[in-house]
């Protein structure tokens, strides 16, 4: 290698000898989905030796990384953003949960499909990512050099690769929107949506061209370096099904191509990354890992060439902080593209846009975060153009979303088995700024739901909502640990309430509630009680919600809090013991006057390591002032929330106990074993009975118990297969729950 490095030099000099002019360095970056992360070892290499690159050109992820070395970002600076960035969020339609406004959090991701209304019909998805995280956060990443509109002024000159949808053809793309083009460039068909550029809609660059050393070539560079990622064809004896054959197809073009770039290269690099795939972001350290291995072991040569270029041409000054120091600008001017469905005051007013104001990179992203939070929007991007002033004009390119959606999830549950769940969302269907959805559950136990909510005032953070609820649901009853009974259970619901969010994390309001319940035994137990009972319960309540996610959640907080006073009770009740009614109901101590109900959860995660996630809960339900009385009473049991008044407990079934006074501990630790695939630990423990009818202290209990869960997080939801020990019944319980519950 250093006797053909030693004759490039020679030749370089003969070329460059009348001028003493130092050849230029080109450098180019192959696509490959995730395992072009690999190129940042070569950098890395690049940077160690000394060496001053001087033309970059980059094809898909390498127009990424490659965009970023432009820019001025050194490849520690680099390795650094890509091991902090979630991938996982950025190659999917999801928004952050921390994004969304507090009303939007639970419904959020929870249905396996979403269709959207459109032209009198509702469309199948699109199977296509447009992806808003990974547009704000190129925003975040391109920021500093926002004002530079032709990539040959970028501290160090550089083009990408796209493919023109119309002709097919490569195209260079050299100027504009550096996060446009880049975008543009790892625009995989059937993956990611294509990007308008400049009049012409582009895709992934690697269609056509994955390896662009010619083009760097044609940007000046007399010596090249080329990092290739991608494997080219499969071997003969690998190609084992229709889907190879197809792709093998697909690539000849390709294969081709890249045969004859890798002949222009002075210096190729190929990493062999058989064991990773395009989609391999999980593993991402590990790419980095081996792309590091693969620079150290050309570490010498690079070193060898740029000590042979300055002994030849003297030493070059490298400057070592190249990216440009901005990181804010001021706005004097902006403009809205896109908006049909909804006002541009309402857009200004949800993004707290002010003008004449001062923004950094992370202000305007929290800012767009918060307008696409209300679900209104499907994409927001911006652009910056400077002003004569020195100032900036910002401008809005908004895609809206459709008003009306229908979504469909399957949800399967050891206590309410298999269930079918569908759900109509419009919005501005009856009042404009408001959100209408109906949600029906059809399976073994039947549950409708509609709600009104409607968002006032100027900034659209107080709204007001009407819903109810039907339901009718069968559940067991136990007698120390044993099951002695079967009930049905009808529920009926009206709510009224209003709520003032402060940002997106927590709100506070205020409510009332008309709540009937309807009881019949279907197998019949030693105690028994039939009829109904209804009340009103006027409560407040304090929400927090900081989550990363709804589904297996890294990190964040989750708190809801209730306190209400219930009354007018209208109990029409029959109590039998050993199937003969109890005459005497003061014999029971059952008693229905007014009390006050409380309700507290608490759900914390911490990220520990990429793999692992600890995670507590704590839960409490007091009654105070009621009287012995089983329907006001918490159950007791399960590991998902699925009925009123349940306190969850890793060990025991559904209404195992139940009780009027209840707090619990949980304590837990989730392994993600492979990408999507989790192992997760739980133990708890429990007290109940801890305050009499009169607030005095009770006779309590204790329950400690332990549940082991294998999830895999899938299209239909999380898959969860969970045995259960509870120290005191003595016996381990499965659990099996598929899909988001009701």
């Amino acid at each position: 290698m250093k006797y053909l490095l030693a004759c490039c030099i020679l030749f370089l000099f003969s070329i460059n000898a009348r001028t003493q002019t130092r050849p230029k360095i080109g450098l180019v970056l192959s696509g490959g989905g995730a395992k072009g992360l690999a190129h940042i070892g070569i950098l890395k290499a690049i940077d160690s030796a000394g060496l001053q690159v001087n033309y970059i050109t980059g094809t898909s992820m390498g127009s990424i990384i490659g965009a970023l070395y432009a820019c001025g970002y050194s490849a520690d600076s680099i390795e650094k953003i890509v091991s902090t960035t979630d991938w996982d969020l950025l190659f999917t339609n999801s928004a952050s949960l921390r994004s969304l406004i507090l009303e939007e959090k639970d419904e959020y991701d929870k249905y396996a499909i979403e269709l959207p209304w459109l032209n009198r019909r509702f469309l199948l998805p699109g199977g296509v990512l447009e992806s808003e995280e990974l547009w704000l956060k190129f925003s975040e990443f391109f920021f500093p050099v926002h004002n530079i509109k032709n990539f040959s002024k970028l501290p160090r000159p550089f083009n990408c690769i796209a493919t023109d949808v119309a002709t097919g053809e490569a195209v260079v793309l050299d100027s504009g929107e550096i996060v446009s083009a880049v975008r543009a460039s790892m625009a995989i068909p059937s993956v990611f949506t294509p990007v308008d550029y400049n009049g012409r809609k582009f895709i992934d660059g690697g269609v056509v061209r994955n390896f662009p050393v010619s083009d760097v070539k044609a940007m000046g560079a007399n010596f090249i370096i080329g990092s290739n990622v991608a494997g080219g064809l499969l071997a003969k004896e690998k190609i084992n099904n229709v889907f190879q054959v197809l792709m093998q197809v697909a690539f000849f073009r390709n294969d081709a191509d890249f045969q004859a770039q890798k002949k222009l290269c002075n210096i190729y690099i190929h990493h062999d990354l058989a064991d990773y795939n395009m989609a391999s972001f999980s593993s991402s350290d590990e790419i980095i890992n081996e792309g590091i291995k693969k620079g150290d072991s050309v570490y010498a040569t690079l070193k060898h060439l740029n000590d042979s270029l300055n002994a030849i041409y003297g030493t070059s000054a490298i400057k070592k902080n190249l990216l440009p120091n901005i990181d804010s600008v001021k706005i004097t001017a902006y403009a809205i593209k896109g908006l049909v469905r909804t006002s541009e005051q309402f857009f200004l007013n949800r993004i707290l846009f002010q003008n004449n104001q001062w923004y950094t990179a992370s202000s305007l992203s929290a800012d767009i975060r918060r307008a696409f939070g209300t679900r209104y929007y499907q994409k927001i991007v911006y652009s910056l153009e400077t002003l004569p002033d020195g100032t900036c004009k910002i401008i809005f390119d908004v895609e809206e979303n459709p008003l009306t959606f229908a979504k469909l999830g399957i949800n399967y549950n050891s206590f309410m088995g298999i269930s079918l769940v569908g759900n109509l969302t419009a919005r501005n269907f009856f009042t404009p700024y408001s959100r209408s959805m109906v949600t029906i559950n059809v399976g073994e136990n039947m549950r409708i739901k509609a709600e009104h909510l409607q968002f006032i005032g100027k900034y659209k953070t107080v709204s007001v909502a009407a819903s109810t609820q039907a339901e009718y649901i069968n559940f067991n009853s136990y007698n120390n640990f044993v099951k002695d009974g079967l009930y049905q259970q009808g529920y009926f619901l009206g709510d009224l309430h209003a709520q003032w969010a402060l940002k997106s994390k927590y709100s506070m309001g205020i409510g009332t509630r008309f709540e009937a319940f309807y009881y019949k035994p279907e197998i019949t137990s030693k105690f028994e009680l039939r009829g109904s009972n209804s009340l009103v319960n006027s409560y407040v309540f304090i929400k927090l919600n900081t989550l990363s996610n709804n589904i297996y959640p890294k990190n964040g907080t989750k708190v809801d809090l209730e306190a209400g006073y219930v009354y007018d009770q209208d109990p029409k009740l029959k109590y039998l013991q050993d199937g003969q009614p109890i005459t005497n109901l003061d014999s029971l101590g059952f008693n229905f006057s007014n009390f006050i109900r409380t309700r507290l959860n608490i759900e914390r995660y911490v990220s520990l390591t990429k793999k692992y996630t600890l995670f507590t809960q704590e839960q409490a339900g007091i009654n105070f002032n009621q009287r012995v009385n089983i329907l006001n009473d918490y159950f007791i049991g399960g590991l998902n929330y699925t009925f009123l008044n349940q306190i969850t407990f890793a060990g025991l079934n559904e209404a195992t106990e139940h009780s009027s006074s209840v707090a619990t501990f949980a304590l837990g630790l989730r392994y993600e074993m492979y990408s999507n695939l989790f192992l997760i630990g739980r133990v708890n423990a429990l007290y109940y009975n801890f305050i009499g009818s009169d607030n005095s202290p009770g006779n309590p209990y204790f329950l400690s118990g332990a549940s082991i869960t294998l999830g895999y997080k899938f299209i239909l939801g999380p898959l969860e297969i969970s045995a259960m020990y509870c120290n005191q019944a003595k016996q381990v319980i499965p659990y099996i729950n598929l899909g988001i519950p009701f």
